[in-house]
């Protein structure tokens, strides 16, 4: 009697590792704990002049609301159309995908170019105390938002050349992780800046 050999189907194919995701998750945590951290440092210094009784703001320095909003509001606006940008791509939807991050990227400067127009209206000298430290947490962030918006330009790219499609899309995946942490660090920037003052 012959024996025949069973064949075993073909062993699936190994998890592939999401070194990007996690690499990302883990560098989007130390910017933010960064700017947490600073901005622990601007209210505890604040708390230490407020307590005394002067002034935080040196005389005819102000930091007007309403640049800050917009800014805050665009981030927002961000938050939608980078989830979106993911969503197209999820569904192999490349032109909605394309304009969803192309509309990301307006955003990111428009919030670029709103801080700069709060600059030019806070007339707050850097060699104050509360003026080294807003232009250190504020300019951390715009260097946060550019790192940012490279990463989705970079993102783009791959999404053109046919990289990311249906389930696998994880370099935008990440790209959106890294933008979402820069709205929350956005958020703590203007509650603790820029409404209390």
């Amino acid at each position: 009697m012959a024996e025949t050999a069973i064949a075993l189907p073909a062993a699936p194919a190994p998890a592939r590792p999401r070194v990007l995701l996690v690499g990302t998750a883990l560098s989007a945590t130390a910017a933010f704990m960064a700017i947490v951290g600073l901005v622990g440092i601007y209210l505890s210094a604040r708390a230490d002049v407020v307590s005394t009784g002067a002034a935080w703001l040196p005389e005819g320095s102000n930091i007007p609301l309403t640049p800050a909003n917009m800014a805050i509001a665009t981030m927002l606006l961000s938050a939608v159309s980078m989830w979106w940008a993911v969503d197209a791509v999820s569904r192999n939807d490349r032109q909605m995908a394309y304009l969803a991050l192309a509309l990301t990227m307006f955003f990111g400067i428009a919030v670029i170019n709103a801080t700069s127009f709060l600059y030019t209206q806070m007339d707050l000298a850097v060699k104050t105390t509360p003026g080294v430290l807003i232009y250190t947490i504020t300019g951390a962030h715009l260097a946060m938002i550019v790192v940012g918006l490279v990463y989705a330009a970079v993102m783009t790219f791959r999404t053109l050349g046919g990289e990311y499609q249906g389930r696998d899309h994880e370099g935008l995946t990440a790209a959106a992780l890294f933008w979402y942490v820069t709205i929350a660090a956005q958020a703590v920037i203007w509650l603790a800046i820029y409404v209390t003052k």
